[in-house]
């Protein structure tokens, strides 16, 4: 599956969400390369670090691969589901935008392999 096809199948009432946090990404990185890894949609700064976005049957995930990355949002949000790198927001969930730019930065200038 392309991107495109990836995002014409994102239902229509999360779509604005995955296309805010999406935009959230490419503002703070312009120059973001995006592809689809892993069958979901993922922004690559260089050589230096990523993360990913994916549509899932509750919540949509925001993909850091490293807990260090989403260490203070957990703390300040622990309401958020989070996994051990990356946070599922329930459509139900605010989408706290500064916070979660942080965790953007972290995982763009992470420049570490996925923690297992």
């Amino acid at each position: 599956m392309n991107l495109s096809e990836y995002l014409k199948a994102i239902p229509s009432s999360r779509r604005p969400r995955v296309d805010q946090l999406m935009a959230v990404i490419q503002d703070a990185y312009p120059d973001v390369m995006l592809d689809m890894q892993y069958r979901m949609p993922t922004f690559h700064n260089g050589d230096k670090g990523w993360c990913a976005l994916a549509n899932q049957k509750h919540y949509i995930s925001l993909y850091t691969c490293g807990e260090k990355n989403i260490a203070d949002f957990k703390a300040k949000y622990p309401r958020i589901k989070c996994g051990k790198g990356c946070i599922n927001f329930k459509d139900s969930d605010a989408l706290p935008i500064e916070a979660i730019k942080k965790v953007i930065d972290n995982a763009m200038h992470a420049s570490v392999k996925c923690e297992k």
